[in-house]
């Protein structure tokens, strides 16, 4: 029988991610719906996709929350030019004592925390070198397979704007990040504070490491332990099932939505200071799990719905 989690310890852990998340908005002005869904990812042990217009901080606010995690950042600016081994990495050759011989140099991938900036530039190939890793954590070249960095998460970011010379995720790609969060523009009295928090200096405001890389897996595993009841657990797969039996949805989520959608639930709880499940959490992330693994129908599209709307109307 496995051991209880020791009280403590567990309120220990807690405590440190509300001071993480009060670190990351000394840097960070509102956004606390995004701030939230990517700190529960890194407990869910998931990956996220964010989409916004350009300038809204989307690069500052994962930068700064890998540094108040002391998780190692690295960035991926995605062009169309980009090949999949400048991503995972490539033998080159290097002179040594012995003679010639063959060496895995590591790519950017080869971090905690990697950021991929506007994914949907980089063409398919590109895109599908991040399937392996982000699925199986490893990377596969020359024959060889090398383990990525525990934790690991890739952070990705697209533009739904300007889609001149871009490529559209394939569904197995997106399938694979566990949350799409959409940064919207602040409001009125958060863009003044922006604005004088960062023309009245011109160094970037320090931030202070609040987390471990060993008490985030810590976190991880804890958040496993959190129970929740049957009728929940049941409500989460009805609703990912839902999806896929509407007239307004052409192709519905996957059983791994269902998946995705209970343990980000019970990350939500932990973060929250929570020891349990809630019906609230399953439908504050139903629309972040669902909204980019579902088609719609192209009268729910004529009719102006977005995947929003529908995922709302199933809620109800």
């Amino acid at each position: 029988m496995q051991d209880e989690p020791d009280t403590d310890d567990v309120d220990a852990l807690q405590a440190k991610l509300a001071t993480a998340r009060e670190e990351v908005g000394e840097r960070i002005v509102g956004q606390d719906e995004v701030l939230e869904g990517l700190f529960v990812c890194i407990l869910a042990d998931g990956n996220a996709l964010l989409e916004s217009n350009p300038g809204l901080g989307k690069t500052t606010m994962v930068r700064t929350v890998a540094e108040v995690t002391d998780l190692a950042f690295s960035r991926v600016q995605n062009t169309p030019d980009l090949m999949p081994s400048d991503i995972t990495g490539t033998e080159i050759i290097r002179e040594t004592d012995d003679g010639r011989e063959f060496v895995f140099e590591k790519g950017p991938i080869f971090a905690n925390v990697v950021l991929a900036d506007e994914i949907n530039r980089a063409t398919p190939k590109t895109q599908a070198a991040l399937l392996e890793a982000m699925q199986e954590r490893q990377v596969t070249a020359g024959g060889e397979t090398y383990a990525l960095p525990d934790p690991f998460f890739v952070l990705a970011t697209q533009n739904p704007i300007d889609q001149g010379g871009t490529y559209a995720l394939p569904e197995a790609q997106t399938d694979r990040f566990m949350f799409k969060l959409l940064v919207d523009y602040p409001e009125a009295d958060e863009e003044r504070d922006i604005v004088d928090l960062y023309t009245s200096r011109s160094q970037q405001v320090p931030v202070e490491q609040a987390l471990t890389r060993e008490e985030i897996r810590e976190a991880q595993e804890l958040v496993r332990e959190v129970p929740i009841a049957e009728d929940l657990r049941d409500r989460a797969i009805e609703l990912v099932r839902a999806t896929r039996g509407t007239e307004t949805i052409e192709f519905g989520a996957s059983p791994r939505a269902s998946m995705a959608l209970v343990v980000a639930s019970k990350a939500r709880a932990f973060l929250r200071g929570r020891n349990h499940v809630s019906e609230e959490d399953i439908e504050a992330l139903a629309a972040p799990v669902l909204r980019h693994r579902i088609i719609l129908d192209f009268r729910a599209e004529r009719d102006g719905q977005t995947p929003d709307d529908v995922i709302a109307d199933l809620l109800e």
